[in-house]
């Protein structure tokens, strides 16, 4: 299907971008494209203006801070799977990264469009929301910090004001000790996740100290289990993992589709998040 009409834009400055964007309610963000166009395609969007970002160095790239990695919001999916500093720092972010799509998209597809994107059924929404990693978004007046619990509203719905772009995601380091895992749920290769899991946990003295569990696809938005974190918590390796992980499909609402009822969601969840937390602490 043809996409509707609209104008496309080009800035050369950030600040240009952000002007556009707030004279503009109805302009969209255009940066790796992956997401956004085929919505053009279906007319499930009617952007009056496609705000190109691409060329902006600004956004792009992975850099240590010290307690934290910061991935601009143009760095693409390869280039964050393939970083030494993500895979050093954050592994759950490498991790979960190879599962996005296929290599072209990957090559293509930003690390901040994705998150942009808002979809529940996305890899990396969870993972971001399960390491507390927070969005730094920069308009005309400014930078604002939003913490990834506040930052996914509603269904392909994100917390940036008019005139605000995302410019990068801070990834807190979670230091020595944690172990991480993403496992993923699907149909066919490259398809979205019916239920995705990303697990980080840290153990001591042969039980988990601390987990953080994000849910892919069990919700309008990213959900974090807090129900089965705070089970497995002190739990020992073994049977009370197992009856920890049983928590994790706790107050989600996940959708019905072609793909899976709720309770087979549920189901999903429980199971996945089980192999996910017992690959995160290395339990055959």
């Amino acid at each position: 299907m043809i996409p509707a009409q609209f104008e496309y834009v080009r800035p050369d400055s950030l600040a240009e971008a952000s002007q556009v964007l707030a004279e503009d309610e109805d302009a969209k963000v255009l940066a790796g494209g992956q997401s956004l166009l085929p919505l053009l395609r279906l007319r499930l969007a009617y952007p009056s203006k496609l705000v190109d970002v691409g060329r902006l160095a600004e956004l792009r790239g992975v850099h240590d801070r010290g307690d934290h990695v910061y991935i601009g919001a143009l760095t693409t999916h390869d280039e964050v799977m393939r970083s030494e500093v993500v895979n050093d720092g954050c592994p759950l972010v490498a991790l979960a990264t190879a599962h996005v799509a296929d290599r072209a998209i990957r090559h293509r597809g930003t690390f901040g469009g994705s998150l942009a994107h808002a979809d529940p059924a996305g890899d990396l929404p969870a993972v971001v929301l399960a390491l507390d990693g927070v969005f730094v978004a920069r308009s005309a007046g400014g930078e604002r910090e939003i913490p990834a619990a506040a930052f996914f509203v509603d269904y392909l719905e994100n917390a940036l004001d008019a005139g605000e772009i995302l410019a990068g995601v801070r990834i807190p380091k979670l230091g020595p000790g944690w172990g991480f895992h993403y496992e993923k749920f699907h149909r066919t290769a490259q398809a979205w996740a019916i239920v995705g899991v990303a697990a980080a946990v840290r153990r001591s003295n042969g039980s988990i100290a601390e987990a953080r569990i994000g849910l892919t696809n069990m919700g309008s938005t990213p959900v974090r289990a807090h129900a089965a974190e705070a089970a497995l918590q002190g739990a020992e390796l073994g049977d009370q993992v197992r009856r920890a992980c049983e928590e994790a499909a706790a107050d989600t609402d996940p959708p019905a589709d072609l793909h899976g009822r709720p309770d087979y969601r549920r189901h999903l969840a429980r199971v996945l998040t089980h192999r996910a937390v017992r690959a995160a602490t290395g339990t055959p």
